[in-house]
């Protein structure tokens, strides 16, 4: 992270945390086998949000709200009701049995009026709940980083809609949306500097970018959106001494510029063609020489790939990006299936060992 060159490129298998005993990784069985191995052979990145009481726009004030469990035969939904003055949200988050994500099926807001009234509760800044962190920072030790992550403000708003809907609301009303992303920054600000003097983590790994990026919105929605929200909080997680990384899926070329100019130390998981629109040779030439990359081994790679595919690849991204250092070697994520399917396990250790073996500096 400091841009020294290590004894090797280090490997993460990023969601998939070794060293924290509470993942779900650590407690499914059928992942035990390769779990051991990424102890062993990996570097740890442990991903971990602290408790804490913040309702969906950014305050501790929680308003009237009902949830309830309904049982499906596939699985099972969570039904949040949430009574405000005049008007009632609801929203449906789904889980299906052996497949471990969340899906929300029904967003909260289905209008931008549902999100005023969203906004009219009171703010009150949040509080959050270190207690578990001596644990993580025990079971971590040596072995790798403590990381978090908050979201940006536009990813925050827009995911109080449906996606598409988000986008129409971005595109057509922009004057209300330029006002909800304001609200929601300032609100986070005050936020993440109380959770970086609650309890500051090694890195921050910021969400969201990926909603205002090409082809969903134009690259100038990022410039006015995004970009100047990222610098802000990137400034303010290096001055408590930490490491700031930006997430950010998909099409990063037309923002890639702007998304080094935040002064970032990292940005994952700078995804190739097709599934983004740069490939990770020219993402090194462009900003390696100052920002770490991390990345970009699809995870569909790992789950659908031959092993000798697997190993083409892991070689070929290694060429590209380990001169110079300031890479990290990283799937795009995590596994959701239960149980973990053999090829899967197989092509992950085909990665581990490719890394191992061709990441020597």
């Amino acid at each position: 992270m400091r841009g020294e060159i290590p004894d090797r490129v280090p490997i993460s298998t990023y969601e998939v945390v070794g060293y924290n005993s509470a993942v779900f990784y650590n407690k499914e069985p059928s992942y035990r086998s390769l779990m051991d191995y990424i102890r062993e052979k990996t570097d740890c990145m442990c991903l971990h949000y602290m408790p804490t009481n913040c309702f969906f726009t950014q305050t501790a004030v929680r308003p009237d709200c009902k949830v309830e469990r309904v049982q499906r035969p596939d699985g099972y939904e969570t039904h949040l009701t949430v009574n405000l003055p005049g008007r009632t949200l609801h929203k449906v988050d789904r889980v299906i049995n052996g497949v471990h994500t969340t899906w929300n099926v029904e967003p909260l807001c289905k209008s931008i009026e549902d999100v005023d009234a969203l906004l009219d509760i009171p703010y009150e800044p949040v509080t959050y709940d270190p207690s578990d962190m001596p644990r993580l920072r025990e079971e971590v030790g040596e072995h790798g980083l403590l990381v978090t992550s908050p979201a940006d403000p536009a990813c925050a708003a827009m995911q109080l809609m449906e996606f598409g809907e988000s986008l129409v609301w971005a595109m057509t009303e922009p004057e209300h949306f330029e006002k909800t992303v304001r609200i929601f920054h300032e609100r986070m600000m005050q936020n993440l500097e109380r959770q970086l003097n609650t309890y500051t983590v090694d890195m921050y790994r910021i969400c969201g970018p990926e909603y205002l990026t090409p082809p969903y919105l134009p690259p100038e929605y990022f410039a006015k959106y995004t970009a100047p929200y990222l610098k802000e909080m990137v400034d303010l997680i290096h001055s408590h001494g930490a490491y700031a990384r930006i997430h950010c899926h998909g099409k990063i070329g037309q923002v890639l510029d702007m998304m080094a100019a935040t002064g970032c130390d990292a940005i994952d998981p700078c995804e190739a063609p097709p599934d983004g629109d740069i490939e990770f040779a020219d993402i090194k030439r462009r900003v390696g020489d100052r920002i770490v990359l991390m990345g970009n081994i699809q995870l569909k790679l790992l789950e659908k790939g031959s092993a000798e595919e697997v190993r083409e690849y892991v070689l070929r991204t290694m060429d590209a990006c380990k001169p110079g250092g300031r890479f990290v070697i990283m799937p795009t994520a995590g596994p959701i299936n239960v149980p973990l399917s053999p090829k899967t396990e197989e092509n992950y250790r085909v990665f581990i060992d490719t890394a191992l073996e061709a990441g020597v500096y």
